[in-house]
């Protein structure tokens, strides 16, 4: 079944308690809808909707599956419900909060905090239009939550598996928040067949292009690196294949040499290794490295400072719900 642009839920219907406002995204595998819980306050309600098995004409609100794509649907649907109920365990302030997740109209609802602020790829945007970059005081505190929070995320057995700056979220605060974990799957005692897990070239690690190699914290810590890089060279890596054929990535980071500390840089360049060994193996020797007073204190320009974004709980929800991957 090809793509297909399904239609959202009506605005003002009721339910499960929640009553829809409006869509405000939508992705390959779910739309995101604002609503208010019972109390008035403002949740983020993500749909599982896979377009290429399921079809809602308007005015329905139930999918319509065919029989050949039942069984995949099942199992995406079985992975999202699972995925919500994993995350809904997980309370850390630098992870998205799951306040609830239910079934009706034959799928499932992922009911998610709000937050106001920004992404940091919005951020990083704002900076190279200024010809500035994040300092590494900043940078060093922002990535320390990263990995607060990844950390968290890996001690309940999950992994991430599409980290990067669209979706890491800045709070107004400047604090960071770990968004969108429609790629998370849970890695350890799982036996049932999975879904292909979604990535995002420039930020995903070659062992999610390949049935061979094992997936683990390492393969969260390489899109780490990879979003660091970002924030350093204002630039995304290369895609695995590319670096594979002609890595420039050690010329941009040889570039960065009395911007940032030799530590930093080397973390970076560690993280991105190609082969998983090579890697920091937990993001805890990470944030060793992101707590440690720098051997150097460069000057760079312009330290992030907590702005509010224009349409600030549209662009989480936005981040929440679309896969920009190659996948999604």
């Amino acid at each position: 079944m090809a793509a297909q642009n399904n239609a959202p839920l009506p605005d003002g219907l009721e339910i499960a308690g929640y009553r829809i406002v409006k869509k405000i995204a939508s992705g390959g595998f779910s739309i995101v809808y604002l609503a208010y819980d019972p109390e008035g306050n403002a949740v983020a309600i993500k749909e599982y909707l896979p377009s290429q098995l399921a079809l809602r004409a308007p005015g329905e609100l139930a999918p319509t599956v065919s029989k050949p794509n039942l069984p995949v649907f099942r199992i995406g649907l079985k992975c999202f419900f699972e995925e919500g109920r994993a995350l809904a365990r997980i309370v850390h302030p630098n992870v998205v909060r799951v306040v609830n997740f239910f079934r009706a109209n034959e799928t499932v609802y992922m009911v998610m905090a709000y937050e106001s602020g920004h992404t940091l790829q919005d951020h990083i945007a704002r900076l190279h239009a200024k010809g500035s970059r994040v300092n590494e005081t900043a940078l060093r505190q922002l990535f320390n939550g990263v990995c607060a929070g990844v950390r968290e995320v890996h001690a309940n057995k999950l992994l991430h598996l599409d980290l990067k700056p669209a979706n890491i979220y800045l709070r107004s605060d400047g604090s960071p928040l770990l968004l969108d974990f429609g790629a998370a799957r849970q890695t350890i005692n799982i036996d049932a067949p999975m879904l292909a897990p979604m990535y995002t070239p420039g930020f995903a690690a070659p062992e999610l292009y390949s049935k061979a190699q094992a997936l683990g914290p390492w393969t969260d810590i390489y899109s780490i690196g990879a979003a660091m890089y970002a924030c350093m060279t204002r630039a995304m890596p290369q895609p695995v294949e590319a670096r594979k054929a002609e890595d420039k990535c050690e010329a941009q980071l040889a570039k960065l040499e009395g911007s940032y500390s030799p530590e930093l840089v080397d973390m970076v360049r560690a993280c991105l290794a190609l082969d998983p060994l090579l890697r920091p193996q937990s993001v805890f020797a990470m944030q060793k490295v992101l707590q440690a007073p720098p051997t150097l204190a460069p000057q760079v320009e312009a330290a992030p400072e907590p702005e509010q974004a224009p349409g600030g709980w549209r662009g989480i929800a936005q981040r929440i719900g679309l896969k920009r991957g190659a996948r999604g």
